[in-house]
């Protein structure tokens, strides 16, 4: 079994750190990662805790498959009740914090309640202890990393923390491990700072030596690494280009949002693509981009690591932000960039530095800041309101916008609650670009339709990771279709979710899901944990999670009503591009899905369902 079998529970509130088995008879219903801490999460926590107190719980898991050969082998989870969205939360991560994780024995690490003083946890394989962090609390992520590394004596050491925005709790914070990789969505780094939990610091020397059959392991992974490796996408444009390889192509198709959704091509496209970052400067020949980066047993290695310009005034007196650090992907350069209107690639890396430092979540700030911007142009905020003047288009708001947010000062304070609140509060909800509160990432639901389904119903809020139907309609994986249409979208949105949940259950990357289906997946996960896991076992063990996150989100307040999207997008339409003069057509969609994932009209699981699945 490639489980360690154990888990951490951490009592913040009394201070105590205690081991216990982990549940395997869960194991066989959810795997790992998303699906068993999600199974935890529900049986322990009330739907209508509030995420912000003591009572709501924040846990951290991997899957059977980190920390092995497999490929990309290095993802964990952070799960917990999202403060940005009331919904559940579940954001995941790669870097090496994962793997260090299970290298020390564990499977996952749940945190309850809230400690009087800040705190961090240490592990060091079987030993695991609370200690004092008041000397890294106000501090960045990047001060806290290098800190604990020192005091420790060990460059190793794995560490996952929050930065000022997660203390100042910002509802958009985020979780960073290895300086710019980050559990990114949904505001989990607020509830880690609402239990005054800095960091967890991990080292592990015992490896994974568990798995089921090796030999047959071995032989199923180095396969499907070939796999990888021959695939256009996994093996020559992500590792050339990040996903920044995106932004030509969304914006020639006519789904690239632009000024708050308000056009879905920009004309500074170009200059903030990956073609972009790979050429050389005029101001001093030098690329932006210096090199692509791996994860833990990774074969593609999208990571980018970029280093600024000098001179740029964002950071022409702060040599701290001249090394080469993380770069921008594709959905930070989207949000920081062409949903404001800004083509300044330099300006976009220092919002993004910003980000990384402190912990913020690129794409909701990004979307935020957009918000802000059409409240500019409206009239309805002011430059002295704001603190600066923030047309559409302005690198220097962008900027300044970034510094106050990351400080948590002067108007940072209001965007650091995110669009749906900060738009409400200012009288115009309809222009936060958001579901459940949560700010959508870089496709037009109108020029790409499944995307408008995948959005509204997705069980974290607006989100492009848990049904990425641009595979298909766009890149034609596994299968063309098209993208103007909503013939057969609901069908593709819930194969879409179902296997993206069995692929983060299983502790890989869902990068890997542009090559792989999940019959590449299975023999890996049977090889690893046992020949039980079938095929049909594979998925209705995503769709198992799917709805599971439903059903707590039911039972948390969600209705039919939610699974909407902004108006903007149903009733206004695309002015340039293929779709030129259409809305997204999520009212002939939905309720299709929902016949077909077997839930009621009100979006609630049948009790068919419920029995089906074993919810």
């Amino acid at each position: 079994m490639s489980w360690a079998g154990k888990i951490l529970r951490v009592n913040l509130t009394e201070g105590t750190v205690k081991s216990e088995p982990l549940k395997m008879e869960w194991t066989r219903d959810y795997l790992g990662s998303r699906g068993l801490a999600t199974k935890y999460f529900v049986e322990e926590v009330d739907a209508k805790v509030d995420p912000l107190s003591a009572d709501n719980k924040i846990i951290w898991a991997t899957g059977p498959l980190t920390g092995t050969m497999a490929s990309t082998g290095g993802r964990y989870t952070v799960v917990t009740k999202g403060p940005l969205t009331g919904a559940i939360a579940c954001s995941n991560s790669g870097g090496y914090w994962g793997s260090e994780l299970k290298f020390a024995g564990w499977d996952m690490v749940i945190f309850e309640g809230a400690s009087a003083k800040p705190v961090y946890l240490y592990i060091e394989n079987d030993k695991a202890e609370l200690r004092d962090a008041s000397h890294l609390w106000g501090h960045s992520v990047w001060e806290t990393e290098e800190t604990l590394k020192k005091l420790h004596q060990d460059p190793l050491l794995r560490i996952s923390t929050i930065g000022l925005a997660g203390e100042n709790q910002v509802l958009f914070s985020c979780i960073v491990n290895d300086l710019h990789r980050a559990a990114g969505r949904s505001g989990v780094g607020a509830v880690m700072g609402s239990k005054n939990l800095k960091a967890v610091a991990v080292r592990g020397t015992k490896g994974v030596g568990n798995v089921a059959n090796p030999k047959e392991f071995m032989k199923v992974t180095f396969e499907k690494k070939k796999i990888l490796a021959e695939n256009a996408v996994t093996g020559q444009g992500l590792p050339t280009y990040g996903t920044q390889v995106l932004m030509n192509v969304i914006n020639e198709i006519g789904a690239l949002p632009t000024n708050n959704h308000r056009d879905i091509q920009f004309d500074g496209a170009k200059d903030i693509s990956a073609e972009a970052m790979a050429t050389p400067r005029a101001t001093d020949g030098k690329k932006h981009l210096v090199t692509n980066q791996a994860c833990f047993g990774c074969t593609i290695a999208c990571g980018r690591i970029s280093k600024m310009d000098e001179t740029h005034f964002s950071v022409k007196n702060k040599p701290e932000y001249w090394g080469a650090s993380g770069g921008l992907e594709y959905e930070a350069a989207w949000a920081l960039g062409a949903n404001n209107g800004v083509n300044d690639l330099e300006a976009l890396q220092y919002a993004n530095l910003l980000c990384n430092e402190q912990g913020m979540d690129p794409i909701s700030f990004g979307a935020t800041v957009s918000a802000v911007m059409e409240l500019y142009e409206m009239g309805i905020l002011t430059a002295e309101h704001i603190g600066t003047e923030a047309p559409f288009g302005s690198a220097k708001a962008l900027c300044e916008l970034a510094e106050m947010t990351a400080k948590g000062v002067g108007f940072g304070k209001e965007l650091g609650l995110g669009s749906a609140r900060l738009t409400a509060k200012y009288g115009h909800p309809e222009l936060s670009m958001s579901v459940k509160g949560q700010e959508f990432p870089a496709y037009d639901s109108r020029g790409i339709q499944g995307m408008g389904l995948t959005y509204a119903t997705s069980n974290r809020g607006a989100c492009h990771l848990r049904s990425y139907t641009v595979a298909s309609e766009v890149l034609g994986i596994p299968v063309k279709t098209d993208p103007l249409t909503a013939e057969g979208k609901p069908e593709l949105v819930k194969a879409f979710q179902d296997a993206t949940a069995a692929f983060d259950a299983a502790g890989i990357c869902i990068f890997t899901s542009f090559a792989w289906t999940l019959a590449d997946v299975q023999p890996q996960v049977a090889a690893a944990c046992g020949e039980e896991f079938t095929l049909e076992k594979m998925n209705e063990i995503g769709e198992r999670i799917w709805n599971m996150e439903r059903d707590f989100n039911n039972r948390a307040g969600f209705t039919a009503k939610d699974d909407t999207l902004p108006p903007r997008l149903l009733t206004e339409p695309a002015k340039t591009g293929p779709a030129k003069g259409m809305v997204n057509k999520l009212p002939e969609m939905l309720p299709k899905y929902y016949e077909i994932r077997g839930w009621d009209t009100e979006g609630r699981l049948k009790s068919d369902t419920r029995e089906r699945l074993g919810l």
